[in-house]
């Protein structure tokens, strides 16, 4: 059977299927320690878990509108209000399964064939091949360890050209948990202000940041670029709902008007029960976010020192989100059996032969020395998956 030429264009996702890989081994009786999670270990936080039952047993079994109930729009638009003082209103907020499908829904109401969309590098693995099935050419841009991952203003004036429809930013970002700061995103946005082109801003690890790190929204730090902007963000991180699938686009009526168009040919609306729960997320208190979060900060500060103590290793401090992206580009050329490692995928291939430890290569998210561990598991796991780590490397010739 002849398949369409845009299927052929893009992978899988690699993380859902490492997370397969997984599951199979643990089934088979493995001891395996998985550092793939691209999500909170914890559990739902009770009260939206309670608010979703009574929307359940009220009957919120039926289709919705396609946008999103009123109630989340409106809790997204005082959600914006309250924290950042910007002023949507409920038509420039759809709702969608997941930030992902939110994402996917306005790169296939923007992006004509052959428009470029600027995409700094490591990446969320989703951003090029989503941009590849709207027809458009990602345009990546390799940012470096030695400046944490963040891509400058010089490298993005360089990569605007007339072909430019738009730029991504993610901060704090998947995979490195580099966060911008406010002079660096102003930077930014003096090189944009300059450049007709759509600003993507993937904000879904907004609360998750460490230490005196502040997240800072693009919008909020320039209103000027509100009517090019589209914010990006979910419930999925930040209350432990990935499962739920509800996440948000938010900016010009035009734009979510159009992507709005898009889902109600694909999946119609999101499911109505999540969405009355999420608007117990949003709108609830957010004590459980903060204890989440220090969980997460004690977890990152434990790896990154036991992934910097390892021989031939360094790893980058994150500002946010659960994910450490350490080099391991001294291990290439070291022998195990007959095969010597020269890939990030050849390093996470013997991490799980060897030492029983599942990672997610580089390559992915366009790098070619790293690998990603998330820390969204328990310090016993974290520390069980380190021993044998250090250990596997210990071993190689």
């Amino acid at each position: 059977m002849k398949l369409s030429a845009r299927s052929k264009l893009i992978k899988p996702a690699v993380t859902l299927a490492l997370a397969a890989k997984a599951q199979a081994l643990r089934a088979q009786g493995v001891d395996l320690a998985n550092f793939t999670a691209g999500e909170p270990d914890f559990d739902t936080p009770q009260r939206i878990k309670d608010t979703a039952i009574v929307a359940l047993k009220k009957g919120m079994t039926k289709y919705t509108d396609v946008r999103g109930i009123e109630p989340l729009r409106e809790a997204v638009v005082a959600k914006y209000a309250r924290e950042y003082g910007l002023s949507y209103t409920k038509d420039e907020v759809l709702v969608s399964c997941g930030g992902k499908h939110a994402l996917y829904n306005v790169l296939q109401a923007t992006l004509d064939p052959g428009d470029e969309v600027v995409i700094p590098a490591p990446y969320w693995v989703s951003y090029s091949d989503m941009t590849l099935l709207a027809g458009g050419a990602p345009k990546l841009v390799q940012t470096t360890e030695e400046n944490g991952f963040r891509i400058t203003p010089e490298q993005l004036k360089a990569a605007l050209t007339p072909k430019t429809r738009m730029f991504i930013l993610n901060s704090p970002s998947n995979p490195t948990g580099t966060g911008y700061s406010r002079d660096e995103l102003m930077a930014l946005i003096r090189v944009l202000e300059r450049h007709d082109c759509m600003i993507l801003s993937d904000d879904i690890y907004e609360k998750i940041v460490y230490e005196d790190f502040r997240f800072h929204n693009i919008v909020s730090l320039q209103p000027g670029l509100r009517e090019r902007t589209i914010l990006f963000n979910s419930v999925s991180k930040t209350y432990a709902m990935t499962g739920w699938r509800i996440g948000f686009a938010i900016g010009p009526a035009a734009v979510i008007k159009a992507a709005g168009t898009i889902q109600s040919q694909s999946t119609s609306n999101a499911t109505s029960i999540a969405q009355a729960a999420a608007v117990e997320a949003l709108n609830g208190p957010q004590d459980e976010v903060t204890a989440m979060v220090r969980e997460f900060e004690a977890r990152r500060d434990f790896v990154v020192a036991r992934l910097k103590a390892m021989p031939g290793l360094s790893c980058y401090n994150p500002q946010g989100a659960f994910y450490v992206f350490p080099n391991v580009r001294s291990l290439f050329g070291r022998k195990w059996k007959e095969k010597t490692l020269a890939t990030p995928a050849d390093v996470v291939e013997y991490f799980l032969e060897v030492a029983r430890v599942l990672c997610v290569p580089g390559e992915d998210f366009g790098s070619t020395e790293n690998i990603r561990l998330s820390y969204a598991t328990s310090l016993a796991e974290l520390e069980k998956g380190c021993d044998r780590i250090e250990a596997a490397i210990k071993k190689l010739a």
